[in-house]
C-alpha cells in the first residue's frame, strides 16, 4: 500500500517539496491510501475523514479538492479546535467501478484507518454496497456522485438503518426535472419544439434517456429523434444526418467518451440544429476552447459555476483561484468534494459541537449554508440534494443545474433564466443556416 504524507499547515516552499516527495511503503493489505496529515504535532485528537474514489483517474480532481479543503481548514485552526486528517483510498483498478474493490477500500477506511466520516466519489452497484457497509459500522457517508433515487429512498423506508447516507449529487428525479426545465427555457428562448437526443450506450445515461422519453412529450415537445451510439464512436456523421432528416431543432447530447469528435463534427458540418443541455464531456471545461479549436462555439452545455468561472456565490471564484494556485489547473470537479468537507461537513460538526455520529446526522439534516455551487445548500428529508428555487428566499436558491453557452471563447450562463438575467447574457444562434433564420 502506498501512503503519501502531506503536511496541511502553512509550509515554506522547500518544506512543501520535501513533504510531498515522501513516499512510505507499508504492508496493510492491498490498495493505495493517500494521507493528508493535520500538522507537525500528530495526536489521536484529530478528525479523520476518509475519501473513497478512483484516485488515479476521474477521482484525482476530487482528491485535490479534499486536500485543499483540509489544508484551509487546518490553517484556520481546524474543526472544534481539532486538526483534520484526510485519508484517501483508491477503489478502482480497472475501467469500471467494482463492488468488491469498493467494499474492500471502504472497509479499510473504517477498520484500519478508523475514520470518523467518509466522503465518496463512487458509482454503480458499489454505492449500494457502500450504503450497507456504513450502516453496519454506523458511520456517516456523504456521496458526491451517483444518481440513483433508490439510495435516498432507502433513507425514507428504513431511516434507522440508512440515516448515515447523504447525497450531494443530483438524483434521477432532479436530473429529469432539470432537463425538463432547461428545455422549457430553451423553447422560450428559441421558439423551437422539435427535440432529439443522441446518447452513448452507457449505463450512466440509462436514467437520463428514460427521463427524456417521458418528460419531453409530457411537456408538449415533439420528440422526433432518439439516437443511441456505441461509446467508441468517433464518426458521428450518420447520427447527425439522421437527426437532421428527422427535423430536430434542439439536440440534447449525452456524450461522455467521445465529446471531442462530436463537437468537431457538429461544427464542421454546420448542422442546422442547436446543441443544448444534456451532458457533453470535453466541451464544458475552461480549456475546451483551445482543445477544440473554438469549435464549441454556440454550444450550450451543462457546467458547474466554478468551472465556467461564474461568480454564483461569494465562495465560487475564491475556490477557483485557490485551487489553481495550489495545483496550477482549473478544478474539473467544480468544487463538489471541496464543498462537502470545507463547508457542509465542517459546518455540521461545528454546530453539533461534537463528532458523535448521531449528533452530526441531526446537524447535517438542518444544513443551510452557502457553498461554491449553491447559494443555499440544503438536504431533503431523504438526505438527497435539494434542487431549484427557494420559495422562502429568492436570493438563496438551492443547488441549481446550470447551462453555459460558448460565445467568443467565454462560457456565458443561459440557464436558469434568473442567472442568465443577472449576468445580462443573451443566447446566440450559429452563424450558419438553420431554423433560426
Amino acid at each position: 500500500m502506498k501512503v503519501v504524507l502531506l503536511d496541511s499547515k502553512a509550509l515554506t516552499k522547500t518544506q512543501s517539496i520535501i513533504l510531498i516527495a515522501i513516499i512510505v511503503i507499508a504492508a496493510v493489505g492491498g490498495g493505495a491510501a493517500y494521507v493528508l496529515l493535520s500538522g507537525d504535532n500528530q495526536s489521536s485528537d484529530t478528525i479523520k475523514v476518509g475519501f473513497l474514489a478512483d484516485l488515479d483517474m476521474v477521482g484525482k480532481d476530487y482528491w485535490r479538492e479534499i486536500v485543499l479543503a483540509g489544508e484551509q481548514i487546518n490553517a484556520e485552526g481546524g474543526i472544534l479546535g481539532r486538526q483534520v486528517k484526510v485519508i484517501g483510498e483508491d477503489c478502482m483498478s480497472g475501467q469500471n467501478f467494482d463492488s468488491n474493490e469498493i467494499s474492500a477500500a471502504l472497509t479499510r477506511l473504517l477498520t484500519f484507518h478508523e475514520v470518523d466520516f467518509v466522503i465518496g466519489a463512487v458509482d454503480g452497484e458499489g454505492l449500494f454496497v457502500s450504503q450497507d457497509i456504513v450502516a453496519q459500522h454506523e458511520k456517516i457517508y456523504i456521496g458526491i456522485i451517483g444518481t440513483y433515487d433508490e439510495l435516498t429512498q432507502r433513507v425514507l423506508d428504513d431511516y434507522d438503518k440508512y440515516k448515515y447516507y447523504f447525497s450531494c449529487s443530483w438524483n434521477a428525479t432532479s436530473v429529469y426535472q432539470g432537463m425538463t426545465n432547461d428545455l422549457l427555457h430553451c423553447r422560450e428562448l428559441t421558439g423551437f419544439n422539435k427535440v432529439g437526443y443522441l446518447a452513448e450506450d452507457l449505463g450512466i445515461f440509462q436514467e437520463a434517456v428514460k427521463g427524456l422519453d417521458n418528460f419531453v412529450p409530457e411537456n408538449g415537445f415533439d420528440l422526433v429523434y432518439k439516437g443511441v451510439c456505441p461509446p467508441s464512436t468517433v464518426d458521428f456523421s450518420s447520427y447527425f444526418a439522421a437527426a437532421e432528416s428527422a427535423g430536430v431543432e434542439i439536440l440534447v447530447p449525452l456524450i461522455a467518451a467521445q465529446g471531442v469528435p462530436f463537437v468537431k463534427e457538429y461544427y464542421d458540418r454546420q448542422s442546422p440544429m442547436i446543441v443544448y443541455g444534456g451532458l457533453l464531456v470535453g466541451a464544458g471545461y475552461p480549456d475546451s476552447w483551445v482543445l477544440l479549436d473554438g469549435k464549441c462555439e454556440y454550444m450550450a452545455v451543462g457546467a458547474l459555476p466554478s468551472v465556467a468561472g461564474y461568480p454564483l456565490t461569494s465562495k465560487t471564484l475564491p475556490f477557483r483561484e485557490a485551487y489553481f494556485n495550489r495545483w496550477n489547473e482549473i478544478a474539473d470537479g467544480g468544487g463538489s468534494a471541496y464543498d462537502v468537507l470545507r463547508y457542509i461537513l465542517a459546518d455540521a460538526i461545528e454546530r453539533a459541537g461534537t463528532t458523535e455520529t448521531n449528533a452530526v446526522i441531526e446537524a447535517l439534516e438542518e444544513t443551510s449554508i452557502e457553498t461554491t455551487g449553491a447559494r443555499n445548500f440544503v438536504f431533503t428529508e431523504s438526505h438527497a440534494l435539494m434542487m431549484g428555487k427557494n420559495p422562502n428566499d429568492p436570493d438563496a436558491d438551492y443547488s441549481l443545474m446550470m447551462i453555459f453557452q460558448w460565445q467568443n471563447g467565454e462560457m456565458v450562463p443561459v440557464f436558469p433564466k434568473k442567472i442568465m438575467a443577472e449576468a445580462g447574457a443573451t443566447y446566440t444562434f450559429p452563424d450558419w443556416s438553420g431554423p433560426w433564420d
